[in-house]
């Protein structure tokens, strides 16, 4: 006899699966941008980009190189130029390590495709990071942003921040040591739905080491900022969408055919 928590448990990984069976068929009208071509990721790797995912980009791409901004992260314990970007099993590429906001070791017009999953909340000059993406770019090139929905993280007391925040950090220069945001973060944040903070005091400290782990997310986004961006860089925008449990996602390309 199947227990009722049992029969639950398969209703909802069935449901899952149907809903990551309908994203599939949606996103296989953009496989064209990714399908045997060379990309970017920034801050990655990301498991939603992994084969059988509702954005199953890694075995589509001829390479991917990778972008972090330390040899040592929160989420990887170690990177190194040499060793590659490790971005899925038997899929090696360049790994850079340099400020996703400052790609000065790659050329103009480089890469297809940009992606960037859960890595550009935490930049404290998130223009200046797209404009670098936008850069290395081929004309016609995609660029795949996914960020969390704040309304479902432990940002759902924080305001959205507004587009002109965004443009003054970009016309200001601002850099990664900044820390405008803390006390609002430091007031705001949700500890209870933020297990890895490991309680109020464990929090304010990494935060303070946020040039160390950039752990902080230093701006809050939703669907309407990234629109806002895509029009800002001239982004022709093709998919949006929601996915659980806490994504917004947005595609465009940049000048060029689609």
């Amino acid at each position: 006899m199947i227990s009722f928590h049992e029969r639950l448990v398969n209703a909802l990984a069935a449901g899952k699966e149907r809903w990551l069976g309908k994203q599939r068929l949606r996103f296989f009208l953009f496989h064209h941008l990714f399908r045997g071509k060379t990309g970017l990721e920034i801050g990655g790797p990301s498991g939603m980009f992994r084969a059988m995912e509702f954005l199953p980009i890694y075995p589509l791409a001829a390479r991917i190189d990778g972008v972090n901004f330390a040899t040592s992260t929160l989420w990887e314990a170690k990177i190194d130029e040499a060793s590659g970007y490790r971005y899925a099993e038997g899929h090696v590429g360049q790994q850079f390590v340099c400020e996703a906001s400052n790609l000065e070791k790659i050329v103009d017009r480089s890469y297809d495709f940009v992606l960037s999953s859960h890595s550009l909340e935490h930049s404290a000059n998130p223009l200046k990071c797209v404009a670098e993406w936008v850069r290395v770019l081929r004309p016609g090139g995609a660029v795949l942003l996914v960020l969390p929905d704040a309304r479902l993280t432990f940002d759902h007391r924080r305001p959205v921040t507004s587009f002109q925040h965004l443009l003054d950090d970009y016309r200001n220069g601002t850099g990664e040591d900044d820390f405008t945001h803390l006390k609002e973060i430091l007031a705001l944040h949700d500890l209870s739905r933020d297990p890895q903070a490991h309680g109020a005091e464990d929090f304010r400290a990494r935060s303070l080491r946020n040039i160390e782990n950039r752990a902080l997310h230093q701006h809050v986004f939703d669907a309407a900022s990234l629109q806002e961006l895509f029009r800002h860089f001239h982004i022709k925008p093709l998919y949006a969408d929601e996915a659980p449990p806490f994504h917004v996602i947005a595609l465009g390309t940049i000048g060029g055919r689609s």
